[in-house]
């Protein structure tokens, strides 16, 4: 079973139990989150595609913790032009696990 969603601008495909790193989302660590924007779910004998999400469908998942990714250096350097620039830039994350996919037609729950 798998299902793919859209939150910070990026998509993820996800199963039942996984843990994900997704863009920081403003919610306490320990909380539980119901994303809306389902746009694919695929089960053994089924598809559903999303124009562009599917109705009533949900994906429900814990959030586990926040933190910092490592630092990304961007240097800009011309030569013989005496110019240099270096800018550090670490990435805010959420990491989440995935607890059930919900749809219209059938509830998955830890993975039956």
């Amino acid at each position: 079973m798998h299902a793919v969603f859209k939150t910070g601008g990026k998509q993820y495909k996800v199963n039942v139990g996984q843990i994900i790193r997704i863009e920081k989302l403003n919610i306490s660590a320990g909380n539980n989150i119901i994303f809306k924007n389902i746009l694919l779910i695929t089960d053994t004998s089924t598809i559903k595609i999303g124009s562009p999400n599917i109705l009533g469908s949900t994906i429900e998942a814990n959030i586990l913790r926040h933190g910092k990714s490592k630092k990304i250096n961007i240097i800009k350097f011309n030569r013989r032009k005496h110019y240099k620039k270096k800018q550090g830039h670490r990435q805010f994350f959420t990491d989440i696990k995935i607890l059930n996919i919900h749809y219209p037609e059938r509830d998955i729950k830890n993975g039956t």
